[in-house]
């Protein structure tokens, strides 16, 4: 794992002890209010946001917990990529839903 810029309190182990739908929430977080950045026009913003959702991502991958479903979430992690150099509302808002899809209590809690 590489060193966390913006989350400097975390680390896989203190990631761990939180359920997996907290983890869930907390990336699902980052993508809403990379959304309300695009909408208002602060790309520099929400960039930070990304950058934020992936670090929480690469955590996510690290829990073994989630080994089951490791190729699902590598694969968000490359539309997390695609949003962070496109920008894109629409894309953003597919992959708040897909990224819900991981946990049924944290989509249920958000919908």
């Amino acid at each position: 794992m590489y060193p966390l810029k913006l989350h400097t309190g975390l680390n896989p182990e203190k990631w761990a002890t939180y359920t997996k739908t907290q983890q869930v929430l907390m990336i699902s977080n980052e993508l809403n209010r990379a959304l309300n950045c695009l909408k208002s026009n602060h790309l520099p913003d929400a960039e930070k946001c990304y950058e934020r959702a992936f670090e929480l991502t690469d955590l996510t991958v690290e829990d073994q917990r989630w080994d089951n479903a490791l190729k699902e979430l590598l694969r968000f992690r490359e539309v997390l990529s695609d949003l962070f150099l496109s920008k894109d509302i629409k894309l953003n808002g597919l992959a708040l839903s897909v990224l819900l899809l991981f946990n049924v209590e944290a989509y249920n809690m958000l919908h």
